[in-house]
């Protein structure tokens, strides 16, 4: 090979290896380059985007009496360059309710108002309320109510009462309302809930109430020296209803900061007693069917004195066709009324009823209605 060939070959092997240290080198700072102007884009995009500022995150209400209604509008601007966006207002609990304007545009003022109920509060409370936006910076914020709620009229031992009742008796409780007022304290009124069904005032429940004597007074509750009431509630009677007992008592005083205090009634009227079942279908039988015979169990729900609970007859309305008879079970308060198709009754549809007589005050007579479809016994097949 000639040297000048070689020297050809020699100077394009060096040009190669010139480039490709040149290419290497180049990509670290081309990488660097696209870094940056990736980095100077994401900045100029949040330069558009929306920011969240609250103006007053924390509202302090400082002591507050027990009953009053919270209601505060937090202002929260817009200091981006796009519409803010507030998603939701998520409250800490049930009592706070949040009402917010969804869309604030730049350099607006928008509203997040918060609503707190302190009824069922006493002491130190925090009520926050979260937002969530299309802030990315700070995507959730939190607002908070801060309050000192005082009870400045209170129950004692409760703010309730609760009752167990079968339906017909009534039971009487009471508690005794004091003060923290420096005024004298007086209750004024009483008023029972309304009866949905009559718009009128609850004929079941009933209330009196009175000023405590001295001796009688509820100890180390109240300011001293401050009258106290004793607010007596009877629940029950011929008007109550079977079923989950749930209202309130108001009671009205001359207390300038909590002039109403409402009194909780819960608790049940149960049914004095349980018919199994209340209705009877024999379906389709034959006089000499086991299913020809069928039962009523009638329970007492006297948990206190089952034993005083009778059932004296039952009658059939149709005789000829269902026999009833009755008698005591194995268990206090209970009874058995056993119906069966007469041997003789002729085929055709039953429709009727069992009357069932009892010492129950409340359902002294009970009806269970009954039907059946009698059909033909089949004759017996002979083996001869």
């Amino acid at each position: 090979m000639s040297s000048k060939r070689i020297l050809v070959i020699m100077i394009a092997v060096l040009v190669a290896l010139t480039a490709s240290l040149t290419f290497a080198a180049d990509q670290p700072a081309k990488a660097k380059k696209t870094a940056e102007a990736k980095k100077a884009e994401t900045a100029k995009a949040a330069e558009k985007a929306p920011r969240l500022t609250i103006v007053e995150p924390v509202k302090d209400y400082g002591t507050i009496a027990k009953g009053e209604k919270l209601d505060w509008s937090f202002l929260v601007k817009n200091t981006g360059d796009s519409d803010l966006q507030i998603i939701a207002a998520k409250p800490g609990c049930g009592c706070t309710v949040a009402d917010f304007d969804k869309v604030i545009k730049p350099g607006e003022t928008g509203k997040v108002t918060a609503h707190v109920d302190t009824a069922a509060f006493a002491g130190p409370i925090a009520k926050t309320v979260t937002l969530e936006t299309n802030d990315p910076t700070t995507p959730t914020s939190q607002l908070t109510i801060h309050a000192v709620v005082k009870p400045y009229v209170e129950a004692f031992p409760a703010g309730f009462v609760r009752f167990n009742l079968l339906q017909g008796d009534a039971d009487s409780q009471s508690v005794i309302l004091y003060s923290e007022e420096d005024e004298p304290f007086q209750v004024t009124k009483v008023e029972v809930p309304v009866d949905p069904a009559t718009n009128e005032p609850a004929k079941w429940i009933k209330t009196t109430f009175e000023k405590v004597a001295d001796a009688d007074k509820a100890p180390n509750v109240g300011r001293p020296g401050q009258d106290q009431y004793k607010v007596n509630i009877t629940v029950g009677g011929a008007d109550a209803r079977v079923g989950a007992l749930a209202d309130k008592v108001h009671i009205y005083t001359n207390s300038k900061h909590q002039p109403e205090y409402s009194v909780s009634v819960t608790g049940v009227v149960r049914p004095t007693l349980r018919v199994e079942p209340s209705i009877l279908n024999f379906g389709e039988v034959t006089p000499n069917d086991v299913a020809a015979t069928r039962m009523v169990m009638l329970h007492s729900n006297n948990l206190k004195s089952p034993e005083s609970f009778v059932v004296s007859k039952a009658e059939s309305s149709v005789p000829a066709l269902v026999t009833a008879s009755v008698k005591p079970s194995a268990t206090k308060g209970e009874y058995e009324v056993t119906l069966q198709i007469a041997k003789d009754a002729k085929p055709g549809d039953v429709d009727g009823a069992v009357t069932i007589y009892t010492n129950d005050k409340v359902n002294p007579i009970i009806t269970v209605p009954m039907k059946a479809t009698i059909k033909a016994a089949t004759p017996a097949v002979s083996s001869k």
